[in-house]
């Protein structure tokens, strides 16, 4: 069964309905670089509303390591995701799980950098470019997704209600990610294409 990463939330009501409707796991946003960045308080309060057995996520892209901190303490997030330069042991310094983005805007030629990464739970392959931040709404070439990693695989990047079916019988991944084909602005979650986003992966991994 793919599992369901809803990313970018920046309100309570949002991450409630992404859990009632199956998501396993919701992103909050620390960089500055983002549209979708909350603060401190606005993510703890999202993190301690979900139910039981609903992961959180804390992104960072290319950040001070005091932020990333800050943010462990205040939300005690159950991993880490770094969408940035940043290197396999910066990444390892704070003792927690982490996943790393590969931005894939470069297509093939992306793939050796997932190599670079040994350290992470899950690299997280995304449509942008290097250098880029991620809720872009860019895809990739799917069928690049590899299938000789050990670690798990995220597919991110451009996924909509009308295409993540097909991502995910092309691609295979572990996992989807999604912020901007779930949103009706920058942060701003739509309930109804939240609920056939996961209605389509979970049919698509039925099928």
């Amino acid at each position: 069964m793919t599992r369901i990463k809803c990313c970018g939330m920046t309100r309570v009501e949002d991450a409630l309905l992404a859990a009632r409707l199956g998501a396993d796991a919701i992103g909050v946003v620390f960089t500055a670089r983002s549209r979708r960045r909350v603060s401190l308080e606005q993510a703890r309060a999202i993190c301690r509303a979900l139910p039981p057995f609903v992961s959180t996520v804390a992104l960072f892209m290319d950040d001070d390591a005091g932020l990333v901190q800050d943010a462990i303490d205040a939300v005690q997030p159950d991993l880490l995701q770094f969408h940035g330069n940043e290197r396999d042991d910066w990444c390892a310094q704070f003792g927690r799980r982490y996943l790393k983005a590969i931005a894939m805007g470069e297509g093939a030629a992306a793939l050796p950098r997932l190599r670079d990464y040994p350290g992470a739970a899950g690299l997280l392959l995304d449509g942008h470019g290097l250098g880029e931040a991620g809720g872009s709404g860019k895809a990739f070439d799917w069928t690049l997704m590899p299938k000789d990693l050990a670690q798990p695989l995220i597919l991110a990047g451009g996924l909509t209600p009308a295409n993540v079916a097909q991502a995910v019988r092309i691609a295979q991944p572990w996992a989807v990610d999604v912020a901007s084909g779930i949103e009706s602005a920058p942060g701003i979650k739509d309930p109804h294409k939240m609920a056939d986003f996961v209605r389509a992966v979970r049919e698509a991994s039925a099928g």
